[in-house]
């Protein structure tokens, strides 16, 4: 699954960009109706890889695989665990994912790269939602500790 989803949206994310140095601003995005369609390419596959997410019984990864990054995320053993606990909770993000594709898939047909790049960021945020639900959620669990408002330590209010 995973190679469905990280190099799609990753063509998606690379697609557009603008970049300011001192020579000027540059934009690259999409030129010709070949690089355009393979972000739209890229797009369906991503769609599509949130159809499967959908699958009841579907598993994170193939059985004995690891994580590639175990000092960041959670085995694909451990990741399951937290899904099957919750997968209301996965259903929904992953729906949200699909939602965020769909815009961009939209924007991609209309050649419409500033909305490429606003979309982007909404696939991004959908799938950082479920990796620090599931992937990752000690980082969750501390930006959490992080956000809440250190108590006073005085008692005296003068």
């Amino acid at each position: 699954m995973d190679s469905m989803v990280d190099p799609s949206a990753d063509v998606i994310w690379e697609s557009v960009s603008v970049t300011v140095d001192a020579k000027g601003v540059h934009e690259k995005f999409p030129q010709s109706d070949d690089e355009w369609r393979e972000v739209r390419r890229r797009a369906i596959t991503l769609l599509e890889a949130t159809n499967l997410l959908l699958i009841p019984g579907r598993h994170v990864a193939r059985p004995g695989e690891k994580s590639e990054n175990p000092n960041i995320e959670l085995d694909p053993e451990q990741i399951e665990v937290l899904v099957n606990r919750d997968r209301e909770t996965f259903n929904r993000l992953a729906h949200q994912l699909h939602d965020a594709v769909m815009v961009s898939l939209r924007a991609i047909e209309a050649r419409d790269k500033e909305a490429i790049m606003e979309s982007g960021d909404a696939i991004d945020r959908a799938c950082e939602s479920c990796h620090l639900k599931y992937w990752y959620p000690e980082d969750e669990q501390n930006r959490r500790l992080e956000q809440q408002p250190t108590p006073s330590k005085s008692k005296n209010p003068f």
